[in-house]
């Protein structure tokens, strides 16, 4: 599945737009990173605990993004975008959405 944030693709033809396809997660974080974060909050630098969480978040929405769109028989996917939302204290949500289509 070719998944691009462009509107078009380089060298194929868009025959068909499908439609809108996302996928998205919900993820709370979990106390042992939040106790590991806290204590590099005090000297600075990346916290790589949340990095890591958003990381495999955004990689399950994606991921779902992608089923969505196979089950439209689509061949790829245009214009993926991604957003966040915080859903209640310590809880996001990561939407990736983006256009279904055909290519030639």
């Amino acid at each position: 599945m070719l998944v691009v944030n462009t509107d078009t693709i380089p060298g194929k033809e868009i025959t068909e737009t499908l439609g809108l396809v996302r996928g998205s997660t919900t993820r709370a974080r979990f106390f042992g990173r939040d106790f590991l974060a806290g204590l590099k909050n005090l000297i600075g630098g990346e916290i790589s605990e949340y990095t890591e969480l958003l990381a495999e978040t955004r990689e399950q929405a994606l991921h779902r993004m992608i089923e969505d769109a196979k089950r439209l028989n689509a061949d790829a996917i245009v214009n993926v975008r991604f957003t966040t939302s915080t859903i209640a204290t310590g809880t996001s949500e990561i939407l990736a959405y983006g256009t279904a289509v055909k290519v030639k």
